[in-house]
């Protein structure tokens, strides 16, 4: 089967957007493979031995897409970068029920750098960046939005602007400085490591 245009999606999206239901059951077979490598991607940072498996988080990420119906779908980048950030949300919030402690809980510390350009790390402390992304947003929520779309969500920094409607430029300074930022912060609560 032939990849789905972006175009499909979007114009599949938008119709689901507007209360076609047949829209979103036409829709998850074509970016169900998408959603599955964004769910490995994540699984694979997470602990050897994690009881929530790959297709359970696809699931459950279903189960919240749902009930996005009345979102007003840009595009397919938009989607994905949505889609990411209720993974995210998963896996924290199963992190945090599990009694993770804050700020570690067991976990093998990388600097934000070891985690930002490496995301398959396993042990990286998702629950500190997560905690970290919470601060930078309430400073600057487009920094943490586009932390969240590269780093989570995987897009490119063409696919970030596009979702942000902003410069691939702007994506790169928010990048290198919400990189920084976030590595201050870790350090300084000590989630970071010595020489983040």
């Amino acid at each position: 089967m032939a990849a789905p245009s972006a175009q499909d999606v979007t114009r599949l999206l938008q119709a689901w957007s507007q209360g076609n239901d047949a829209a979103l059951e036409e829709l998850l077979p074509l970016v169900h493979q998408e959603l599955r490598r964004l769910a490995r991607r994540y699984m694979f940072g997470e602990r050897p031995g994690h009881t929530l498996q790959t297709t359970a988080l696809v699931n459950e990420a279903y189960l919240r897409l749902v009930n996005y119906r009345n979102v007003n779908w840009q595009n397919r980048a938009h989607f994905f970068a949505i889609s990411a950030q209720l993974m995210r949300r998963i896996l924290v919030d199963y992190a945090r029920a599990r009694g993770y402690q804050k700020r570690g809980g067991g976990v093998t510390k990388v600097t934000l750098d070891e985690a930002l350009m490496r995301p398959q790390e396993k042990g990286h402390d998702l629950v500190a960046l997560d905690d970290a992304l919470k601060a930078l947003a309430g400073i600057d929520p487009r920094k943490s939005k586009v932390v969240e779309l590269r780093f989570f969500g995987g897009l490119s920094v063409e696919e970030t602007a596009e979702v942000l409607k902003v410069s691939p430029d702007t994506v790169l300074r928010d990048w290198r400085l919400a990189k920084a930022w976030l590595a201050r912060d870790m350090r300084k609560t000590g989630a970071g490591g010595n020489d983040a």
